[in-house]
């Protein structure tokens, strides 16, 4: 009796643990880009490393005008972009969406932008930052 009871117990515990899974990372943004719809005069890269931190910067003719640090993080068993560059302190969108090619991540209490969708498409890497009713593309072909 005391080992049908002690079996019962085993199984119930066994069937009530549900393993912790990782979130999926973005992988398909690993690599070099540079942005092919930029403004005249300006060219932007986006880098991504196999870690998933990134730097994105923008330059005009030698001078760099833009630069931010990009990582995804993994904070309580979600998914964020971290921007780190244009603010003092690190901005962090959470993960609402996310496929094998693609991920949405919001911040509701951020300025601009609010959204920020990354997408693999025909080979390049598109994103959209948004706002209410406002939004700027990037269109990026890998080097």
């Amino acid at each position: 009796m005391k080992l049908l009871l002690f079996t019962c117990c085993f199984l119930l515990l066994v069937s009530c643990h549900q393993e912790k899974k990782e979130p999926q990372k973005p992988t398909f943004l690993i690599g070099d880009w540079v942005r092919i719809n930029d403004k005249e005069g300006s060219i932007t890269y986006e880098t991504w490393h196999t870690n998933l931190k990134g730097l994105g910067y923008t330059l005009k003719e030698k001078d760099t005008t833009f630069k931010e640090k990009l990582s995804i993080v993994t904070i309580k068993d979600s998914l964020f972009l971290k921007v780190k560059g244009v603010n003092e302190n690190p901005t962090l969108f959470k993960f609402t969406q996310q496929s094998a090619t693609s991920f949405v991540c919001e911040n509701p209490r951020n300025e601009f932008p609010k959204k920020i969708k990354y997408y693999l498409e025909n080979d390049q890497l598109k994103a959209v930052v948004s706002a209410e009713d406002f939004k700027i593309e990037f269109i990026f072909d890998k080097l």
